[in-house]
């Protein structure tokens, strides 16, 4: 912005420099040429800041070799003001340590800085002096040289994005119960004591229990019979698919016996010999050497030569045949169901009574339901000390940084045992707060998730480097990428950033015709927003993106 001073203002010294005859005016025309220049001519808050640049020539004998100046940047706004730094200045024959400007002419530059304060969004800068001379001021009225401040970062989400992560609650549940019958080897005959063991009783109580819960649907049974991996694959094979038929048999009676059970979806299976099986239960027992058992079957996936290097074994081998293969010669009666779990309304009714008997799905969606903010607290707090529960800690982490708690949530997030994607984000955006860029930009990179990506945009942008907010936006959609392709001034990337039709979308799409010129667009964008939101509505009043729509 250019000022050509040809009023009072920076003129007062002329009375200094000239005869003591001339009249006001003759030495106020003298100032005509003192040229100021403001950059940028309209201000901006970068980073919560408002830098500016201002430049101003004194023509030749201007400046009074005996006089000073104190020259104050003033930021003007309703309802307050914000002082910069007094600058001073002297004329060639001064002997202070101010700056010296030469009645020969001269060019000062001088960079000014002022903190944002709410409400200086709508204002200008002025520059205010005083000059002193033989121990007199002289005022100086005050020169207008810039206008203030576009405020468009602050659409960005400048305290980070995050999610919060998912209660792990299911609208329904699937559920299996399980008995089984043991075979002697070689055996494919099914005791009479089997059907009355205490697997098998267990076994048809759950099932009468199942039919009988109008809240859970039996979907089907799988009767899958195994042998013991001992005798030779065919062999057992063979004697695998008759224990299946003999189970299946028994099954039928269970079933018979038990009138409160309706059969449907048998399904019969022979796996044959159960090396899984093998394995699971030797890794569960207290064999010695049971390292060597699990190299063995990690290093050969053939059947017989399985069994010959662990019948090598010789010693472990009488273990495992007196511990082990006994426990494999089974069939296994599998009943799935679904359980029709709770709704929210069901839940919040069963808390009335006490939440002991909650796991920790259930808790955290009664924390998610909530509407009271203590008592998300307090749940997620309770799922911590019951379950150990990384996800409630993660969420009460949230919780903390909406409300601003960003050491209360970032204590938390530390607690975490394994941290994921989303904590990773969400340790960023504790940085970020912070003002640690570099931790924040490691969490992000390290994070790489959809938020932590938006999340290097926001970070940039706070730091007031638009150009790299405007290469980490690339690709990106949303406020913050459009946002940072506005402040560095790539329109058309900004528009194929915005997406969705939201009043906040809308505002920064008028934004974006307003700096285009098109007025009428900016307009009708503008007011789909302000209908729709009071806030917005608001800040149109004071954001100078719209000055030219006022006119």
């Amino acid at each position: 912005m250019k000022r050509i001073l040809s009023f009072a203002a920076f003129t007062a010294l002329v009375l200094l420099s000239s005869s003591c005859a001339k009249s006001r005016l003759e030495q106020m025309q003298l100032a005509k040429d003192v040229d100021i220049k403001c950059n940028p001519e309209v201000l901006e808050i970068k980073g919560g800041n408002i830098p500016a640049t201002i430049t101003v020539t004194c023509p030749k004998d201007y400046f009074h070799p005996k006089a000073t100046m104190d020259v104050t940047p003033v930021l003007v706004y309703e309802g307050g003001e914000l002082s910069s730094t007094t600058l001073q200045y002297q004329g060639d024959k001064v002997k202070d340590n101010f700056k010296v400007i030469s009645s020969a002419g001269a060019t000062v530059t001088e960079k000014l800085n002022f903190a944002y304060t709410p409400g200086c969004e709508k204002a200008h800068l002025e520059l205010r002096a005083v000059i002193r001379y033989k121990d007199k001021e002289y005022p100086v009225e005050p020169v207008k040289v810039a206008d203030g401040c576009i405020a468009t970062y602050q659409l960005a989400s400048l305290g980070g994005v995050y999610k919060r992560k998912p209660d792990g609650y299911k609208a329904v549940l699937e559920r299996t119960t399980e008995g089984r019958i043991m075979y002697d080897v070689n055996s494919d005959k099914v005791k009479a004591s089997e059907l009355d063991s205490y697997s098998i009783e267990g076994y048809k109580y759950n099932l009468g229990k199942l039919e009988n819960d109008e809240r859970t649907t039996v979907k089907g049974t799988q009767i899958v019979a195994y042998a013991s991996p001992e005798g030779g694959k065919d062999y057992n094979a063979k004697l695998s698919d008759k224990r299946a038929g003999s189970a299946q048999k028994a099954w039928d009676k269970i079933t018979k016996d038990n009138k409160e059970v309706e059969v449907t979806g048998v399904e019969v299976k022979s796996i044959g010999q159960d090396w899984e099986g093998f394995q699971e239960a030797v890794a569960k027992s207290n064999i010695e050497d049971k390292d060597l058992i699990l190299r063995v079957l990690s290093m050969y996936s053939d059947p017989a030569v399985r069994e010959n290097e662990i019948r090598n074994m010789s010693q472990i081998y009488s273990e495992i045949n007196k511990t082990v293969f006994p426990e494999l010669r089974r069939a296994r009666f599998v009943t799935s169901s679904e359980f029709r779990n709770y709704d929210n309304q069901e839940l919040l009714k069963l808390a009335e009574n006490g939440i002991d008997n909650f796991d920790e799905p259930s808790l955290l969606r009664l924390a998610a339901i909530s509407e009271s903010r203590d008592s998300k607290e307090t749940l997620y707090k309770y799922a911590i000390s019951k379950y150990d529960s990384d996800t409630a800690r993660y969420n009460l982490a949230m919780l903390y940084l909406d409300e601003g708690k960003t050491s209360l949530a970032g204590a938390y997030l530390g607690k975490i045992k394994e941290p994921d994607a989303d904590v990773l984000n969400a340790t960023g955006v504790v940085a970020l707060r912070n003002g640690d860029y570099a931790q924040a930009a490691n969490c992000f990179e390290k994070s790489g998730n959809a938020q932590a990506k938006d999340n290097t945009v926001v970070m940039n942008i706070v730091k007031g480097d638009y150009q790299a907010a405007a290469r980490a936006a690339k690709g990106l959609k949303g406020h913050n990428a459009s946002i940072a392709n506005i402040l560095n001034g790539n329109l058309g990337a900004a528009s194929e950033a915005i997406t969705c039709k939201c009043p906040k979308s809308n505002y920064i799409r008028a934004i974006i015709a307003a700096r285009k010129g098109q007025t009428e667009e900016a307009q009708k964008y503008l007011d789909a927003a302000c209908e729709k939101n009071s806030a917005l509505k608001e800040r149109a009043t004071r954001d100078i993106e719209f000055a030219a729509l006022a006119k």
